[in-house]
């Protein structure tokens, strides 16, 4: 009975939103993305070792819903932009997509990974600076093309990688675990390897701008 529970919360747990690029030397693929040379990540001091690949992870995955079109399950059928409209962790991110005209664009893309920053994420910004970006749809297709790379990217494809954005900048990661930074500010991986449709999804706790 312990074993068929743990299997049932395994499959519950399958999948959620995405991200692209394509990482230097990374395979053509898109089955993952790594720098030349990076290995998977190593166990923690603990002695727990990496999520397995199929398998959300991080502290806020525990937000999303256990059953429906916004769990993890229902997410995998979706294109990530439809997917990302079912967490309501998520909304803002969504809004802003739907505001530069990019739904079209991440839904019929594939073998993508997003860095999905959440509603608390966008509220670190001033609103002033803010409600200016929403207001600028080029700024705003800029901003989001960076949190996306065009190619899936595995947990320990994060390690340590150096990827290209659909903005054209390029993205670092570091990390191994359950513990990921994306970006030269740091963002943290809240709820990672999320899948959709289209794409693998890394939900973040701070919104990623594009160097100048």
């Amino acid at each position: 009975m312990k074993r068929t529970r743990i299997a049932v919360g395994v499959l519950s747990a399958a999948v959620l939103t995405a991200g692209l690029t394509a990482c230097s030397g990374g395979d053509d693929d898109g089955s993952s993305a790594a720098s030349p040379g990076t290995s998977a990540p190593a166990p923690s001091s603990t002695g727990a070792a990496a999520p397995a690949a199929d398998q959300p992870f991080g502290p806020a995955c525990s937000a999303v819903p256990a059953s429906g079109k916004g769990s993890f399950s229902g997410m995998s059928t979706d294109p990530v932009a439809t997917a990302a409209s079912n967490n309501p962790v998520l909304s803002t991110l969504v809004s802003a997509v739907k505001e530069a005209g990019l739904v079209d664009t991440l839904n019929s893309a594939q073998n993508l990974t997003v860095f999905a920053p959440t509603n608390d994420a966008f509220k670190k910004i001033p609103k002033g600076t803010l409600d200016k970006v929403l207001a600028d749809k080029e700024m705003l297709k800029g901003i989001l093309t960076y949190h996306v790379v065009g190619q899936k990217i595995t947990p320990g494809g994060l390690a340590a990688g150096s990827f290209e954005t659909l903005q054209g900048a390029g993205l670092t990661t570091g990390g191994s675990g359950e513990s990921y930074t994306i970006g030269k500010d740091d963002a943290n991986v809240v709820c990672g390897n999320v899948q959709t449709a289209n794409a693998t999804v890394y939900i973040i706790d701070s919104v990623l701008m594009p160097p100048k």
